[in-house]
Order: structure tokens, then C-alpha cells, then sequence
């Protein structure tokens, strides 16, 4: 099991590892970086550098773990990549299922083939599905979101790359992610941005989670809006 930093997961895992760029917000894609990184260093599991990969021998990890964790399914790659399977994507669902001490968070910028193969998983109560949405021009994954049938429906606005219209209709979502893109080249967040997607979860009753500011160095601006930390989670009938 690997913990991480991420401030609304406890820890990740990578079944699936590799992606390919498909809108603005990959353009400074962490997850590239760190494969490459680990491909540099002679890592095996990353020994196609950031090609889609799939490691079969990860499959049953979280079976092992006994203590709850709250689990961020694929950090490094999109579970609903066009090269992983859906022979994979039901396995990995069995696992999830099986695993019902973990609550599973999948996010995922593919949601056209999310709304197509929901219909053929299954969602148990331990599974929130996701989309990221970085930009008004990706408005639209919110509606594929709302088609699936999770017990929690989640928007990550990041890295958030402009204002995102108020006739948005976030009705049918339950938890809100915002966070400014970090890192080198990192392109700056604009505060009326994130006060407009607060307005809008509390228009809507969405739990608002305000990650970070961001930037190339992301600790030093820190996670504060309007002088206070905003930790919303969604409302679950998980004990």
C-alpha cells in the first residue's frame, strides 16, 4: 500500500499505470513525470516509461490491506483508457466490490466510455466515480457523470484553467474537488474561479473541497480561501 499526499485520499492504487494527453489539463500531466522519473531509475513496473500498462500482479492488492483506507483507484493512468480492456475494467470492479472495507475514488477524463460501459459493472457503495473538468470547454463530463449509477458522483476542477459557467447544472454530483495546477509551467488559478464553483456547490448542495492554489511551488501558497481550510466530503450511508 502507498500513502500519498493527495488531501482528499489516503492512499493510491496503480493496477494500470501509463496514459495518453487528451484535453488542456494534461498538457502538464504529473503523473508523465514521475513515470518517467521512475523509468529513468530502472523501475520495472514503469519499464514502458507512461505507454498504457497493466499489471495483472496488483490486481488483488487491496484485499490485503485489513484497515479502511479510502483508496484513489489509478493515479498514474485513466481507468477508462481506451487501451485497458473491459475484461480488466470488470476485474478490477470485482476487486473493488470485494474489498468493502475501502471506499474506491476512480476519476477519469474519458467519460464518454465511462457512460458506455457503466451499465455493465457493477456499483457497489464503496465506489465513487469521477470526472475532471478543467475548463468550461469539458463542461459536458458532468452530464456523462450523472448517467452512472455510484452512491457518490464527484467533479475534480483541476487543474481549474478558467471560469466555469454559472448555468452549470451541478444537480445529481455530491462532491466537488478544486484545485490550481502545480508544478513546472504551472499556469495560474484565478480566485473568482473557485468562489464561482463555491456558489455554485452551494446552490447545487455539493460538498466543496478546496485542494490548493497551486503553482510551482504549491506549499508555499497553500490551501486557504477567504482565511479558512474548506474540507467538504460527500454524505454517505457508509458507516
Amino acid at each position: 500500500m502507498k500513502t500519498t499526499k493527495i488531501e482528499w485520499t489516503d492512499t493510491t492504487w496503480n493496477p494500470v499505470t501509463g496514459c495518453t494527453k487528451l484535453s488542456e489539463g494534461c498538457q502538464h500531466c504529473y503523473a508523465e513525470r514521475m513515470a518517467r522519473r521512475l523509468h529513468a531509475m530502472g523501475l520495472d513496473r514503469y519499464r514502458n516509461g507512461f505507454e498504457v500498462t497493466i499489471h495483472p500482479e496488483l490486481f488483488d492488492e487491496p484485499l490485503s490491506w485489513k484497515q479502511p483506507r479510502r483508496v484513489f483507484v489509478n493515479s498514474m493512468s485513466d481507468l477508462f483508457h481506451r487501451s485497458v480492456p473491459l475484461a480488466t475494467i470488470k476485474k478490477l470492479f470485482d476487486v473493488m466490490n470485494e474489498a468493502t472495507q475501502h471506499t474506491f475514488q476512480i476519476l477519469t477524463k474519458r467519460a464518454d466510455r465511462l457512460a458506455d460501459l457503466a451499465p455493465k459493472l457493477t456499483w457497489g457503495p464503496n465506489i465513487w466515480m469521477g470526472v475532471t473538468v478543467e475548463s468550461e470547454r469539458q463542461v459536458d463530463r458532468i452530464q456523462s457523470l450523472t448517467m452512472v449509477e455510484a452512491a457518490v458522483r464527484f467533479v475534480s476542477f483541476e487543474p481549474l484553467l478558467s471560469g466555469i459557467p454559472d448555468s452549470t447544472s451541478l444537480s445529481g454530483i455530491n462532491w466537488a474537488i478544486i484545485g490550481g495546477e502545480s508544478g513546472p509551467g504551472a499556469r495560474l488559478m484565478n480566485k473568482e474561479w473557485v468562489l464561482g464553483l463555491k456558489a455554485m456547490c452551494e446552490r447545487d448542495d455539493v460538498a466543496f473541497f478546496f485542494k490548493q492554489w497551486g503553482g510551482v511551488n504549491k506549499h508555499r501558497n497553500g490551501r486557504l480561501l477567504e482565511g479558512r481550510v474548506w474540507d467538504g466530503m460527500p454524505v454517505t450511508n457508509r458507516a
